[in-house]
């Protein structure tokens, strides 16, 4: 998610030169285009996640953990300062199965481990993906199971190998080749301005088995069948 913290700045470098942007999250909210079917001006590209997400990630963990009646939301306010857009739709999904969504902002690793400490036996857990929760999800993964806590996890990349329960986010690859689209078409003489801002189509499912059995969980066969990637 590196890559959203440059494209300010690149806008306010130059308004002539086309930028196309990638992983960007809630890119209008940024004030980086105007609109996501207008973007405006010379930067168009592709955003890191779309809302409605949470709501996705909740409903996988109920699949897997169906027992668990409150989630924490783990997030880094300094790095993801719109995940209450993210938090909303979790608890809006959260209601309909009477189960409560609690934000758990976390700044410092300590902060991580206390969250975990006052978690509850009936807890399980969205990670947010955020550079912080990014750089300490070793250390997520690793409360999580000494704590017995079912997790879903945002993150882009080989996590579920690490020991995470479960894994769902856009296919990153998928991305960077609609960008590579993007730069031809403009190479090409089409201007960034009327180029849509595109949200995610493509997204990865990893499940990782091992660690529903250390946690007493059974993954339905419909939803391993589903997944991008299982492992055993």
């Amino acid at each position: 998610m590196g890559e959203r913290f440059g494209v300010k700045a690149l806008k306010q470098a130059t308004d002539k030169v086309p930028i196309v942007f990638v992983l960007v999250a809630e890119p209008v909210d940024q004030g980086i285009v105007q609109s996501l079917d207008h973007p405006g001006a010379n930067i168009t590209g592709f955003t890191y996640l779309e809302r409605t997400i949470r709501a996705k990630w909740f409903g996988l963990l109920m699949e897997v953990a169906p027992q668990v009646k409150r989630v924490a939301f783990i997030f880094s306010p300094k790095a993801a300062p719109y995940a209450h857009f993210y938090y909303e739709s979790a608890v809006a999904a959260a209601e309909t199965r009477g189960v409560r969504v609690e934000m758990a902002p976390v700044t410092e690793p300590a902060e991580i481990e206390r969250a975990f400490a006052k978690i509850g036996s009936d807890a399980g857990m969205i990670v947010n993906p955020d550079p912080f929760t990014n750089y300490n999800q070793g250390l997520i993964i690793d409360l999580a199971a000494r704590h017995r806590v079912p997790a879903i996890y945002g993150s882009v990349g080989g996590v579920a190998k690490l020991g995470a329960l479960i894994v769902y986010n856009l296919d990153l690859l998928d991305q960077y080749r609609q960008a590579g689209k993007y730069v031809e078409r403009i190479l090409k003489g089409e201007n960034p301005a009327d180029l849509p801002v595109q949200q995610p189509t493509k997204f990865q499912l990893a499940i990782n088995l091992k660690a529903a059995r250390a946690l007493d969980l059974t993954v339905p066969p419909l939803l391993l069948a589903t997944a991008d990637e299982v492992i055993e």
